[in-house]
């Protein structure tokens, strides 16, 4: 039997992308074989999909960080047939075939079991970069940065992380303060929870090693100059929780604010993060996560054959909020 699935394949005359039918056969090995319902797309997917930086790193590769879908066999004591699941990261989609298919063949480990809150079409919508934002709420609020404290800055508002770190903060009781360059998005973001708007361009470039004292905490998504800044501006004993690197991977500033203020970078790992943090996530996801944000949040649906052309329209900055993908249509 065949199915579709987005393929990335690599030849002599470079990398090629395309809507494919594959045999069955070809499924990588795994102990739990999915109907796949959902998927997404990343930033990840985006860099994959249009060649941006080198992220397959097998081939040919089906790409997709993120599925949710039904069980349809297992060997794995943990799930069975009719189970429904939601992957997110552990290299799926750059080194093992991805979200982005009608099938899918993975190790039992990776998944977890769909939260009853949520359809499949929900935690599409989720996805890694929703589940990656309850990852960092939940790192502040284990540090102990509580709403009294202050504003909660999130950057790439806009984007999937930012998105839903919004909408999780202002459930939580916090303010929200949100950073980007589309003026047009202000509404939505307000919609979100956001009580300030900055101009992404305020954080975006080289700033002093210490300035004005004015977040309690803050979800980064974006790296380099703007994180830098963001730390610079955090107050005494505040903490950061980082998670991407949209602007840069770069990191270019001082150890002032952190040795002369106490401030505290959490780096958040989505892709190999245990599942107990995991689980944790979704269960805040599960309670805070209101349907009125995530109808607002999920955005855009489409079809595989529509995925090459949104990977590039990602990448250009051209996407809000989430993009979800129903594989069978």
């Amino acid at each position: 039997m065949s199915f579709s699935a987005i393929v990335i394949d690599k030849g002599d005359a470079g990398q090629t992308v395309a809507l494919s039918q594959v045999d069955e056969a070809q499924l990588p090995e795994g102990d739990v074989t999915i109907d796949v319902e959902y998927s997404t797309l990343n930033y990840k997917d985006g860099l994959a999909i249009t060649n941006s930086s080198p992220i397959a790193r097998i081939f040919p590769l089906v790409p997709g960080i993120d599925l949710a879908g039904t069980v349809r066999e297992s060997s794995n004591a943990e799930f069975k047939a009719g189970d429904k699941v939601v992957l997110n990261g552990f290299g799926v989609g750059e080194g093992h075939w991805g979200g982005l298919s009608q099938v899918a063949r993975l190790k039992g480990e990776w998944l977890i079991k769909l939260p009853s809150a949520f359809s499949t079409q929900q935690a599409a919508a989720i996805g890694t970069a929703g589940y990656t934002a309850a990852l960092c709420v939940d790192a502040l609020v284990n540090f102990g940065i509580t709403p009294d404290k202050g504003e909660i800055l999130v950057t790439g508002a806009t984007g999937g992380v930012g998105s839903v770190a919004i909408a999780l903060l202002k459930k939580a009781g916090y303010t929200v303060a949100a950073s980007s360059g589309k003026a047009s998005e202000h509404e939505y973001l307000t919609k979100l929870g956001a009580t300030t708007i900055i101009d992404r361009a305020e954080l975006s470039e080289k700033g002093k090693p210490l300035q004005k004292e004015r977040w309690a905490g803050a979800i980064d998504s974006v790296g380099s100059f703007t994180l830098v800044n963001v730390v610079a501006q955090t107050k005494y004993r505040g903490a950061v929780a980082a998670c991407g690197l949209a602007q840069g991977f770069d990191l270019p500033g001082t150890v002032m604010p952190y040795i002369l203020r106490g401030v505290s970078l959490l780096g958040i790992d989505s892709v190999n993060c245990p599942k107990v943090p995991r689980a944790a996530a979704w269960e805040r996801l599960a309670r805070d996560l209101d349907a009125e944000a995530l109808a607002l949040i999920a955005g855009t649906e489409i079809g595989l054959g529509d995925v090459i052309q949104a990977g590039a329209d990602l990448i250009a900055g051209k996407v809000r909020g989430r993009i979800v993908v129903d594989v069978n249509r």
